[in-house]
């Protein structure tokens, strides 16, 4: 039997089987725009509104509407009936999850660090950081749940839970860490991207569905419809992926050094935190549809919230800004790996 076929007969995609090479290529590819075409990151930077990169955005909607083609809406009202999977969420996004990264963050940058990173400087990666843990995910978890085949209806509702959420915790939460007074939501930013990526996805997946069971039955609609977007999440992460690269090239090449030191903290926290989540879900016996999505939104970060606020807060040149980038850099690789880690560790669940 040839590999194409073992993929076939494990219901795993050739672009799925060979994913860390397909971004590995991405990577390389987009920072190799940025230095030899740089006119492109030049003019898909110019549509930008609130921090949020429309190109990046569309592409994340193509990613996330296959997702949302899944969801039936009475299945959103029983999500709501099972409380234990948004205690997890909750809990450790809110009461975990800040605090352990900037522990980590402070040991590592402020200590182990210290003799590579000036000390002004290393307070204010720590802001980065910081402002990176306090931002739960909203947008790409929608692409780690469905890679983990997690409950779609569930992880939308975790997803508008935190979204909530941030609204009044995140201020707080950051101002305390920092000791400083003047951190603020940028809201523009943050209602811009629930519509971008929730809102207007969900709205096209319901009509889509409706649609189609209504012409078609729901036969086709599960058997034929929904496979025409296989590969439509895997295309848009690393058309993604390439996009931002193009657009953080320089920022690679000319730290190399600071952004592997800013890189290992936010690695062990996301593996951290993932844990903490996936095997809270694991003592609680939830299945594996919920466990995933809630071990992802932890792990994974709001870096469009993050950015903005480091600009906003601490200028475009600040190191504070720099370790926003290195968490959206980062963040892919890592979270692919807990997605196999996820998938590996299936049987662990009763369901």
């Amino acid at each position: 039997m040839t590999a194409e076929s073992k993929a076939k007969a494990s219901g795993i995609g050739f672009f799925e089987r060979y994913l860390t090479l397909w971004v590995a290529l991405c990577i390389v590819a987009g920072i190799a725009v940025g230095q030899f075409l740089p006119v492109i990151p030049q003019v898909l930077n110019k549509f930008e509104y609130y921090n949020v990169s429309i190109p990046v955005a569309i592409l994340i909607w193509l990613m996330i509407y296959p997702m949302m083609l899944k969801i039936d809406f009475t299945s959103i009202v029983n999500a709501t009936k099972k409380p234990k999977g948004l205690v997890v969420t909750c809990v450790t996004n809110w009461l975990i999850k800040p605090f352990t990264m900037y522990l980590i963050a402070a040991f590592f940058l402020k200590i182990v660090f210290r003799p590579f990173i000036e000390a002004d400087l290393a307070t204010e990666y720590l802001a980065g950081v910081v402002l990176l843990g306090a931002a739960p995910c909203t947008a790409m978890v929608f692409v780690w749940s469905h890679l983990t085949k997690g409950d779609p209806a569930y992880t939308l509702v975790q997803v508008a839970v935190n979204d909530l959420i941030i609204l009044f915790a995140f201020t707080p939460i950051v101002a305390f860490l920092l000791g400083v007074s003047d951190v603020s939501v940028p809201y523009g930013t943050l209602i811009l991207s629930t519509v971008l990526f929730v809102v207007i996805p969900l709205a096209a997946g319901y009509i889509t569905r409706s649609n189609v069971i209504k012409n078609k039955g729901i036969e086709y609609f599960n058997n034929v419809f929904l496979k025409k977007f296989d590969n439509i999440t895997i295309m848009g992460l690393l058309l993604t992926l390439v996009i931002i690269f193009s657009f953080q090239g320089e920022i690679i090449l000319n730290n190399p050094l600071h952004i592997f030191l800013i890189a290992v903290p936010l690695t062990i926290q996301t593996f951290l935190i993932f844990s903490i989540a996936y095997g809270w879900a694991k003592l609680w016996k939830l299945n594996h549809g919920i466990a995933a999505p809630a071990g992802m939104i932890g792990a994974s970060n709001f870096f469009e919230l993050a950015v903005a606020v480091a600009i906003a807060s601490f200028g475009l040149q600040s190191g504070a800004a720099l370790a926003t980038v290195v968490g959206v850099l980062t963040e892919v690789p890592i979270m692919l790996t807990l997605v196999k880690i996820a998938n590996n560790t299936r049987h662990w669940f009763n369901n």
